[in-house]
């Protein structure tokens, strides 16, 4: 039997693109190194060289989540109008779409396995598409579309229900009825959240 080859070009990148096909499949439980070296043709031993652990793996497949999803975001402002309206309508349906093509990744960002830290990059990166709504609230208060007050106060919310809706929507309990114009109704509650008082 001829042996597995050690390299293949760029393992991590193909490493992190199978292991998205399998969670998006199959489930983070389903994941295995041992497995993904075998569907990608190289020997056992060298997903190690990227990924230690499959809990390795797992976090940077979360970080590489948030950077498409900052970038999702980011592409949604820079097609948006000027007003805080247009502005939170973009970026709230961007986070929606996100959430609702990509639910197992989403799920993966979000979680942290009990008794387990994550790995130090993922300490800030979900900071990183919630500093845009951030920037986007401080934005409505100087210009007196959003109530004054402490930004995160006024964020929590935003987050919460897009958050909520997004899993709603993923777990299928809505009928197609409902969520024809389901989003537009959240976000229409979440700009009647931020308006001045």
């Amino acid at each position: 039997m001829k042996d597995r080859p050690y390299h293949h070009g760029d393992l991590a990148a193909a490493l992190l693109t199978h292991a998205e096909e399998t969670l998006r499949e199959k489930g983070a439980g389903a994941l295995s190194l041992r497995e993904l070296a075998r569907d990608l043709g190289v020997s056992p031993a060298a997903p190690s060289r990227h990924f230690r652990t499959k809990q390795a793996l797992l976090d940077a497949l979360a970080l590489a989540g948030f950077e498409r999803l900052d970038q999702a975001v980011s592409v949604s402002l820079e097609d948006a109008g000027s007003s805080f309206v247009e502005r939170l309508d973009a970026a709230a349906r961007a986070y929606v779409g996100f959430a609702v093509d990509n639910p197992a990744l989403l799920d993966l960002m979000y979680s942290v396995p009990y008794g387990q830290q994550p790995h130090a990059s993922l300490n800030t990166r979900p900071q990183a598409w919630s500093d845009q709504v951030l920037e986007l609230i401080a934005d409505g208060q100087r210009s007196g579309t959003v109530r004054q007050g402490p930004m995160e106060r006024i964020a929590i919310p935003v987050f919460a229900a897009l958050h909520g809706y997004a899993n709603i929507i993923v777990r299928g309990t809505l009928s197609p009825e409902v969520t024809v114009h389901g989003l537009d109704d959240v976000i229409a509650a979440i700009l009647r959240g931020c308006e001045p008082r």
